[in-house]
């Protein structure tokens, strides 16, 4: 690490500026979900429905951070959680994720913008596809984790093929999105670990510290912002560019 402007600089980490550029430029974003596009953690939201909350909290810090691998806390909290289907949707019914303020305007822009706007989380897209309605997103374009549940409604545990229940699944999903839907530019946005484990292959990332600040991810991004009227006001500014470098 090198150090510049006070922050530490990673080999190959584009600077500031250059994130502003991408960001402007970008013909896609994808988004994390909790702790940046909603303002909670859903899977603690979750476990404090179904009783289980303090043990889980600990392991959300540990797996946000950086500290424990992404599958190996998803387990441990899904086994504290044991979460059936019942349950589940209670807790959408009584808890509805709230969305962070500013996040609808901003989705908004980008979309009136013609940019493709993804959301990408280690949550589960029982709790998140209400979040995605909310902002016009279809659900082709939501990558999240599955819970699985016997006949009877049980929990059963979780889908392991999806990408995102493993660390360095955000860059597969970044990848495919890539590929698969022939978008040349993406822009990763979130506050976690994980979250800027996506970049590369995503041409930038920027580090969401509106709800919580995560110092270990603070270190690796270029651009960190604390509100989406940060990320708002920056389209807005000037004409897009394509990024330097």
């Amino acid at each position: 690490l090198t150090v510049m402007g006070g922050m530490a600089q990673v080999p190959g980490m584009l600077s500031p500026e250059a994130v502003r550029q991408t960001w402007r430029a970008a013909a896609a974003v994808c988004f994390d979900v909790d702790s940046t596009i909603v303002s909670e953690e859903g899977i603690d939201v979750l476990a404090e429905h179904c009783g289980a909350g303090a043990a889980v909290a600990e392991w959300t810090a540990k797996a946000m951070g950086g500290g424990t691998p992404f599958e190996v806390a998803l387990e441990e909290r899904l086994k504290l959680i044991q979460p059936s289907r019942g349950a589940v949707q209670a807790c959408i019914d009584a808890h509805p994720l709230p969305l962070t303020p500013g996040i609808d305007e901003l989705v908004a822009l980008l979309q009136n913008n013609g940019k493709r706007v993804f959301l990408v989380s280690g949550g589960f897209r029982q709790m998140i596809e209400p979040v995605a309605r909310a902002l016009n997103i279809p659900m082709d374009d939501v990558f999240a984790n599955n819970l699985l549940f016997d006949a009877d409604g049980h929990y059963a545990g979780f889908d392991r093929d999806e990408p995102t229940s493993r660390s360095g699944g955000k860059a597969v999903v970044v990848e495919r999105i890539k590929v698969e839907r022939k978008i040349s530019s993406v822009v990763m946005v979130g506050d976690g670990a994980t979250d800027a484990e996506a970049c590369p292959p995503a041409d930038a990332f920027i580090g969401f510290g509106g709800v919580k600040v995560r110092e270990s991810v603070k270190a690796l991004a270029p651009w960190y912002v604390t509100s989406m009227a940060e990320l708002h006001d920056e389209l807005k500014r000037g004409p897009l560019q394509q990024a330097a470098g």
